[in-house]
């Protein structure tokens, strides 16, 4: 298959790779001269223009920064120049409404289009472990799902255009509130003289158990690897996570939702960022406790 893949950041770099890996032609395209290079170094071809990067694919797939770059990318470069029987997917992470609103733009124009955003970080990008929350229809959802495993190890239909973003911003509530409580939680174990390495045996195996604590223990040396070994660095950004935090905070006013603990969460890693730690793995909250 012939794939064009828009933007080639920590996250689309190795997606763009993986699809590569699994036999696709990929035609590329990104802003950074760096990130384009690093494609071809994988196996892409990379394009000047996305509207060059588009022309007689079967799919465009693109991980891009934000709902404002994803309408304009979309309605400007790729709707009208690929040709219209391209499916394309999105695996951005952005607000519901102009996932829906592009999804709708690309239908009147004869497209099939799904909204796709990923959970897994920078390490499931580059090990094609990722997975895949897709909003879009049944047809559309059937034609994705290769694609997609491709770069994943799981692809769920969330629902109609919309659902997959949707399914990312209310999983990535849980994921800060929880790590903010398990950082929480380390800090207070330590202060009471528990040894952090006992308590992770504890708490891994009882009630306190979560994603944050067994799979991306915010303590150096305690649990699995993760970026705490390597001095809060790679991972997912605490700026992204505010990103996710933020949109989550726009979609509950939006439906009239109460989110006490996710608007907690959003206020700490907005002050963590604030503070210069936007680029430090969102985990590295722990030093601010």
């Amino acid at each position: 298959m012939k794939i064009a893949f828009i933007g080639l950041g920590n996250m689309g770099g190795g997606m763009a790779a993986n699809l590569v890996k699994a036999g696709h032609v990929v035609r590329a395209f990104d802003l950074s001269a760096e990130a384009a290079t690093r494609a071809e170094g994988n196996g892409c071809s990379v394009h000047p223009t996305v509207a060059e990067a588009v022309q007689g694919v079967d799919a465009v797939v693109s991980m891009l920064p934000n709902g404002k770059i994803v309408e304009s990318v979309y309605t400007a470069e790729v709707i009208g120049k690929a040709p219209p029987s391209a499916l394309l997917l999105d695996c951005s992470t952005i607000d519901v409404d102009t996932a829906r609103k592009v999804a709708g733009a690309a239908e009147a124009a004869g497209y099939a289009m799904v909204d796709a955003p990923v959970s897994g970080g920078i390490a499931a990008a580059n090990g094609g472990t990722l997975t895949f929350m897709v909003g879009g229809g049944d047809a559309a959802f059937a034609r994705a799902e290769p694609i997609l495993s491709a770069m994943g190890k799981a692809v769920i239909h969330a629902g109609a255009s919309g659902a997959g973003q949707a399914a990312k911003i209310c999983n990535n509530m849980i994921l800060g509130a929880t790590m903010i409580a398990t950082c929480e939680a380390f800090a207070l174990a330590d202060k009471l003289g528990l040894d952090l390495q006992t308590f992770y045996d504890i708490s891994s195996k009882a009630s306190g158990q979560s994603w944050s604590m067994t799979s991306y223990c915010p303590v150096p040396g305690v649990g699995p690897a993760s970026p705490a070994d390597n001095g809060y660095q790679g991972g997912f950004a605490a700026a992204l996570m505010l990103k996710d935090l933020k949109l989550a905070m726009q979609a509950a006013a939006s439906v009239g939702a109460r989110v006490p603990m996710g608007q907690r969460a959003e206020e700490l890693y907005a002050a963590f960022s604030d503070a210069g730690n936007g680029g430090s793995d969102f985990s590295g909250i722990i030093k601010t406790l």
